[in-house]
């Protein structure tokens, strides 16, 4: 029995440490100023640019992307922009995250080196 379930065991183990994080972490960094970081799908610095350019709104006091791990990390007042218009913001310049796919046209508009592969 043993000879059976310790190899499932370790073929379970190993799975599971191969799953990409998509979770959202947020953390309160005083009043209603919050950070979050979650992933968001792209390639280059073109990419790094359009993503945080499309936070360029009232409400957001920093964004930053990386381009190797796909995090970006948002600093940001609650009482005037949500993580959900955040989210929706990035999808509409054409990049996935986790919550949200990118807009297809704008997509499809986006340089050949931005092309990241779709989920």
């Amino acid at each position: 029995m043993k000879k059976i379930v310790l190899p499932l065991l370790i073929l379970f183990l190993a799975a599971c440490g191969n799953k990409e994080d998509l979770s959202v972490k947020t953390e309160q960094l005083g009043g209603a100023n919050l950070r979050s970081t979650f992933k968001v799908w792209g390639n280059c610095e073109t990419c790094k640019d359009a993503i945080e350019n499309s936070l360029a709104i009232d409400g957001i006091a920093e964004a930053n992307w990386n381009m190797d791990s796909k995090l970006i990390s948002v600093s940001y007042d609650s009482t005037k922009v949500s993580l959900d218009q955040i989210e929706k913001n990035i999808a509409a310049v054409g990049y996935d995250n986790v919550q949200y796919k990118g807009d297809d046209k704008a997509y499809e508009n986006l340089p050949q080196c931005c092309k990241y592969e779709r989920k």
